[in-house]
């Protein structure tokens, strides 16, 4: 049930906002027990410590970020 509770909108503000709360609706309706969408594997911190840590040497302080 959606409510005006202050204003009086006309039937295109109205039919405009109903339009939005029913796409979002859809749209966490599709996630599965709507849920947020998971982060992209690209921004998982944990990708960086997936490889072997370098090898001591005077040059592994410019090797421990990037892996590789």
């Amino acid at each position: 049930m959606i409510k005006v509770v202050r204003g009086n909108p006309t039937p295109e503000e109205l039919a405009a906002a109903l339009a939005v709360v029913q796409a979002r609706a859809a749209a966490v309706a599709g996630r599965p027990s709507g849920a947020p969408a998971p982060p992209a594997a690209w921004a998982d911190p944990a990708r960086v410590a997936r490889h072997r840590l370098p090898a001591p040497g005077p040059t592994a302080w410019g090797r421990t970020y990037w892996p590789g």
